[in-house]
């Protein structure tokens, strides 16, 4: 199990060392169309989960719309400071 502060490290580290086998790489790659088109679908997916699937399932959703999050905050050079100041 990790963090969400964990996760960024993570994934910044990843893309810092341009990790060829890494979705967070190729997402970036993609672009933020392609990110944000993720972002949505994640969304929806938690939705569904919530209304159709049971806890556990909607925790994995959003466990998968936290990491398009992230990824989108590393598309536009934000950091977690940048967000939590919103909290």
């Amino acid at each position: 199990m990790k963090t969400f502060e964990e996760l960024f490290a993570e994934l910044k580290t990843k893309v810092e060392n341009k990790d060829p086998n890494s979705g967070t790489v190729k997402a970036l790659e993609a672009g933020v169309h392609f990110i944000g088109k993720k972002l949505n679908e994640e969304a929806a997916e938690v939705w569904i989960a919530a209304k159709y699937e049971g806890k556990e399932r909607t925790a994995e959703e959003i466990s998968q719309l936290l990491y398009h999050a992230q990824v989108m905050m590393i598309a536009n050079g934000l950091t977690l400071e940048d967000v939590y100041k919103y909290l």
